[in-house]
C-alpha cells in the first residue's frame, strides 16, 4: 500500500504539471499573444475548456498528500508557508480574472481581468519554481533563498511559458497563432514542441520529489487500506473524463467561449 500511495502521488503531481502547465503557460503569455481585446479573448478561449478539469489534478495531489502522508504534509505546510500563500494567491487571482472577464462592463474591466490572469499565472509558475528550488536543493522544509532560489524559480517559469507556447500553437488561429509559431519555429510537426515540454514538465515534480522522505512517512495501514483502493477506483474515471475533454476540444479555436 505504501508503494501504491507513492505512485499515486507521483502520478497526480506529474499529471497536474503536464495538463495545468499548458493553461498556466498560455495565461502567462496572454499579453504577447493577444495584442487586442478580441485576440486576448481568443487566447483565453484556447484553454478555457481545460483549466477547471486540470485543477482537479492538483486537488487530487493535495488529497493524496494529506490523506496518505499526513505527517509530511504538516511539515511541508509549516515549512513552506510563504511559498504556499503566494501559490494560492496567484491561483485565486488568475481564476477570478478568468471568471470575471465577461461579467463586467467595458474594455477597462476586461483589461483588468486579463492582467489578473497574466499576473496570477506568473505568480503560480514562480511559486512552483520557488517550492521546487527547496526540494531540489534537499531542504524541503525551508523556503529557498539566494541566487539558487531565484534562478530555479525563473527557470521553472520559463518552462511553464514554453509549455504554454507549445499548447498555443495547437489551439490558436490567426495572428495569435502566428506569434506563437514564430517563437516555436516551423521545423517539424506542430505537436512536437508541446510533447517535448510535456515530458520535461512531467519529469520535474518526479525529480524534485526524490528529496521527500516518502518511504516510512505514510499513514497507518488501516488508513492506507481505505484510501488507496478508493483512489485506484477513482483514478481511471478521472483519466477517462480528462481524455474526453481533451478529445472533444482538440480543434483550434476561432471564436470566444463562455468566458
Amino acid at each position: 500500500m505504501e508503494t501504491l500511495a507513492i505512485v499515486l502521488l507521483a502520478f497526480f503531481a506529474a499529471g497536474w504539471f503536464v495538463l495545468a502547465g499548458a493553461d498556466i503557460g498560455t495565461g502567462m503569455l496572454t499579453p504577447w499573444l493577444g495584442r487586442s481585446d478580441p485576440e486576448r479573448r481568443l487566447v483565453l478561449t484556447s484553454f478555457a475548456p481545460f483549466f477547471l478539469g486540470n485543477e482537479v489534478w492538483l486537488v487530487a495531489t493535495v488529497g493524496v498528500l494529506v490523506g496518505c502522508f499526513p505527517a509530511l504534509e504538516g511539515e511541508l505546510l509549516s515549512g513552506q508557508f510563504p511559498v504556499l500563500v503566494a501559490l494560492l494567491t496567484g491561483w485565486i487571482v488568475r481564476d477570478t480574472g478568468l471568471w470575471s472577464r465577461g461579467r463586467g462592463p467595458g474594455p477597462r474591466w476586461r483589461a483588468g481581468c486579463d492582467a489578473a490572469v497574466t499576473c496570477g499565472s506568473w505568480t503560480v509558475a514562480l511559486s512552483w519554481g520557488w517550492l521546487l528550488a527547496a526540494l531540489l536543493t534537499g531542504r524541503p522544509y525551508t523556503p529557498a533563498t539566494g541566487l539558487t532560489g531565484v534562478l530555479t524559480a525563473l527557470a521553472v517559469a520559463a518552462l511553464f511559458s514554453a509549455h504554454g507556447l507549445g499548447f498555443a500553437t495547437l489551439r490558436l488561429t490567426g495572428l495569435p497563432y502566428e506569434r506563437a509559431r514564430r517563437l516555436v519555429g516551423r521545423a517539424g510537426r506542430p505537436w512536437q514542441p508541446f510533447a517535448l515540454t510535456a515530458v520535461l514538465m512531467g519529469g520535474l515534480p518526479l525529480w524534485a520529489g526524490t528529496s521527500l522522505p516518502l518511504a516510512g512517512r505514510t499513514a497507518d495501514p488501516t488508513t492506507l487500506g481505505l484510501l488507496v483502493p478508493a483512489l485506484l477506483v477513482v483514478t481511471p474515471l478521472l483519466v477517462t473524463v480528462q481524455a474526453w475533454i481533451w478529445h472533444t476540444f482538440r480543434h483550434r479555436v476561432s471564436g470566444p467561449s463562455y468566458l
